[in-house]
């Protein structure tokens, strides 16, 4: 391949201020978040519109050159990561960020792949309506790749996955076509559903240039409160109280370990404990309802004083305003960013069905222990619907790299534990090119070779996104 020529016709689609070739440039773009994963590529393109994005991939199906789509690049697995043989090119979304628009008669938001989650839940807002869809990336992650990886987060309880808010996305074939699929539609059965073929596809499939979001009624009443529970089990009982009283009340139910609390009260001091007593087992329970002062307090106080009669909480405070309502927040959502602070880390972001937890989270951490002594294990996340982020912290002051190097060990120990009680080793972060090896012994059979047989019919040549989710 001439890459001059490729260069320059990539450049005429784009112009120039749409392609990045400088190596130092490209750099932040062939990296993941976490610095795990290396990358190289020919070239880094940032098209303005979807006609743009459709002639890069016809371009791109000429030269048999492979597309790497990148959005927010926050990706834990390395998904929106190119390969290190310098030979894809990285397509980001970034400048594709318009919201079209916002309807408030049908609750739908039209938004074009670049826009930031955040950026589009204040729109949202704005327009007096909620996108709840959650997660500790929103002020940097984008509607496409959260879409593209199903994002969940930390009200996946009670609204779902990014799946269950996308009425119609627009996408660019791997043969450059353009799917004009932005309805508007709660009821279409017109032939398949083509659009969640493309949902949680991370890439492979289709790159996804806009959707149709729908919206939600903004929640007028909100109450926060942080829980010491004695351990996971009580936790569970906890949730069931939650749920006998008012279950379309409770918004989320966010699980931090006691380890995981330690690490976010050592690097965010300014984040003082808010508890008198400490426990194994900490819950951050916020309900929420549309309507404005209809008892929501009351309710919690209710529930709350209930569970301390039932010695199933050891202590709890309930925020008293908006920012200590913020704050107790921040011990969940800081949760990665700590163990960032305290040295190499290890993802594990599984599901098990939530009576499970309690037994997943004792087996595994004892796998853990075994295999490398003195390891920290920090498991925190979305207790309510059965998704733990169990992850690992490097020992305190112990060897990051010796640590790294025993990644796949510890995570298949986990994996284990979890394929043991029926669970799932992706839950909500996608599989990218991290855990693609465990795709044939999780998703073997007929069920990996249908798979293969889509990805093999809508991308004949292999050039979106090669090398993730399935095995090279």
């Amino acid at each position: 391949m001439d890459i001059n020529s490729f260069i320059h016709d990539l450049t005429s689609i784009v112009g120039s201020q749409g392609i990045i070739t400088n190596p130092k440039d490209t750099e932040t773009y062939n990296t993941d978040w976490r610095q795990i994963f290396q990358g190289n590529s020919i070239a880094v393109l940032r098209p303005q519109n979807t006609q743009e994005v459709a002639d890069i991939v016809k371009l791109c199906a000429q030269y048999d050159v492979a597309i790497v789509p990148q959005g927010g690049n926050t990706s834990l697995v390395g998904g929106a990561t190119p390969s290190e043989q310098g030979n894809q090119i990285v397509l980001s979304l970034s400048r594709m960020n318009k919201i079209r628009t916002i309807d408030t008669i049908d609750s739908t938001m039209t938004v074009e792949a670049g826009v930031i989650l955040e950026e589009a839940q204040n729109a949202a807002k704005n327009a007096g309506l909620y996108l709840p869809i959650v997660i500790a990336s929103q002020g940097s992650a984008q509607i496409g790749g959260v879409i593209a990886t199903n994002a969940g987060g930390n009200n996946t309880l009670r609204y779902g996955n990014a799946r269950e808010f996308v009425l119609g996305l627009e996408v660019v074939t791997a043969d450059g076509q353009i799917l004009h699929n932005l309805r508007r539609l709660r009821k279409d059965n017109t032939g398949y559903a083509l659009k969640q073929i493309f949902i949680g596809s991370e890439g492979t499939l289709g790159i996804i240039t806009a959707a149709v979001l729908h919206l939600h009624p903004y929640p007028r009443s909100t109450e926060v409160a942080l829980c010491a529970v004695p351990d996971l089990q009580h936790a569970l009982r906890l949730l069931h109280l939650f749920n006998n009283y008012n279950p379309a009340a409770l918004q989320a139910f966010e699980y931090i370990s006691q380890k995981g609390m330690d690490l976010v009260c050592q690097h965010f001091p300014e984040l003082h404990f808010p508890l008198e007593t400490k426990a194994p087992v900490y819950i951050v329970v916020e309900l929420a309802i549309p309507a404005q002062g209809d008892g929501l307090r009351e309710l919690f106080e209710t529930v709350l004083e209930k569970a301390f009669e039932e010695e199933i909480i050891l202590d709890a405070v309930l925020a008293e305003s908006e920012t200590q309502r913020l704050n107790l927040w921040r011990f969940r959502e800081e949760q990665s960013e700590s163990q960032k602070l305290s040295g190499a880390n290890i993802k594990n972001d599984v599901s098990v069905p939530i009576p499970s937890i309690p037994e997943f989270i004792e087996r595994a951490t004892q796998a853990c222990e075994d295999l490398y002594p003195g390891i920290q294990v920090a498991p925190f996340g979305h207790l309510g619907d059965g998704n733990i982020h169990f992850n690992l912290v490097q020992p305190e002051n112990g060897d990051g790299k010796a640590f790294m190097d025993k990644s796949h060990e510890l995570m298949d120990a986990v994996c284990a534990v979890v394929y043991d009680l029926e669970g799932s080793f992706s839950a909500e972060h996608g599989i990218g090119q991290l855990k693609n090896y465990m795709m044939p012994s999780w998703r073997g059979g007929a069920e990996l070779a249908l798979m293969k047989k889509i990805k093999q019919s809508l991308d004949p040549k292999n050039i979106l996104n090669p090398g993730k989710i399935f095995p090279n």
